[in-house]
């Protein structure tokens, strides 16, 4: 049974610490980031099972805020950790699909039966269901990401290491819009590049997926959203 990965998204370096060696002892994988920015990038490139995140978080995005991003395109149980007992906070945080809140200070046992009962409900949803995004297909395109081997009509597609790193994340999440910041955080990480290197890898892979104006003038795979980023069909 693989090791649930528990991302904390929280501004205090005590609590950061408190949660790794807590919820490490239960024997999960514990990831720890201090800001929006940085827990953004690690739900793209680490895939946590579990997500919790301190509702005051600095800017530019609060706890909430980043909750809310995150549920336009992204499905992962969260837990709001907040220092706020009124009832207007937990109410916001359950609208915008928080699975759950802990009020600090937390009782580590409590929070840990809480991230369990979670889980159980998530597995039960899905335990008749194949594994997610194993092999994903649409059209003639098939994207195998356990052997990270790309076809197109049953031809091998050649792609370099960061175009496949970008195909990946923008085909996991299928209709849902990916910004700029989105996608440069997953192929670099915390490494600055300007916008300019995700356009450059989105003409390659459409060239290599004969998707580019060139050979069709209506994208079956990548689609352009001006001023945003780029979103991958789901149809």
């Amino acid at each position: 049974m693989s090791t649930t990965k528990v991302l904390v998204i929280d501004k205090e370096l005590p609590i950061r610490k408190l949660l790794e060696i807590g919820l490490s002892s239960y024997g999960y994988d514990v990831i720890t980031k201090s800001n929006a920015k940085e827990g953004l990038a690690a739900v793209i490139q680490q895939h946590p099972g579990m997500i919790l995140i301190d509702v005051s978080l600095e800017a530019p995005l609060d706890g909430l805020e980043l909750c809310r991003e995150l549920r336009k395109w992204n499905k992962t149980p969260i837990i709001m950790l907040t220092e706020h007992t009124e009832k207007t906070i937990r109410l916001a945080a359950l609208n915008i699909g928080v699975d759950d809140y802990v009020i600090k200070p937390f009782d580590m046992d409590e929070l840990e039966a809480r991230i369990r009962a979670i889980l159980r409900r998530s597995v039960s949803l899905q335990e008749a269901a194949p594994p997610l995004h194993q092999r994903i297909c649409i059209r003639d395109l098939v994207i195998d990401l356990g052997t990270r081997q790309v076809t197109l009509a049953g031809e091998r597609v050649h792609l370099t290491p960061k175009e496949y790193e970008l195909l990946r994340i923008l085909s996991s999440y299928p209709g849902r819009v990916l910004t700029f910041h989105m996608l440069l955080e997953g192929v670099w990480g915390n490494t600055p590049k300007p916008k300019h290197n995700v356009h450059v890898l989105i003409n390659n892979i459409r060239k290599k997926l004969k998707d580019d104006v060139a050979t069709s003038h209506t994208p079956h795979y990548i689609h352009n959203e001006p001023g945003i980023g780029y979103r991958f069909s789901n149809l």
